[in-house]
């Protein structure tokens, strides 16, 4: 994890610990650097990281380094953003969606204790 940003940056290696075995929902953002909309959202994800801290888990793939996972969760379009509780996939956008619409489906993962 990057010192200024609070979001996890997530590898091939590392996704299983940080995303699977979390007690904590999980929002993972793929994204490459390349992606105009992955910059768009790029602000809002760093948004999200720091106000639900200690809350959700907020982490980042760069597909481009990190195919494998990429290719485990069938991501095929970029930015595509999987919400994970319990290590499974619970829900999934494609594309740069509104900050309040994520934190919306953040917080109902929060609070259901399921």
């Amino acid at each position: 994890m990057s010192q200024d940003a609070k979001y996890v940056t997530l590898t091939d290696a590392n996704f299983a610990a940080e995303v699977l075995q979390s007690d904590l929902p999980v929002l993972v953002d793929f994204w490459a650097t390349w992606c105009g909309p992955c910059r768009i959202i790029a602000p809002t994800i760093e948004q999200l990281a720091a106000e639900y801290e200690g809350k959700a888990v907020i982490g980042k793939v760069d597909v481009d380094h990190n195919p494998q996972t990429a290719m485990n969760f069938g991501v095929r379009s970029i930015p595509t953003l999987l919400f994970f509780k319990n290590g499974q996939v619970v829900d999934q956008l494609v594309g740069a969606a509104p900050k309040k619409m994520l934190a919306g489906k953040l917080d109902g993962f929060i609070a259901d204790p399921a």
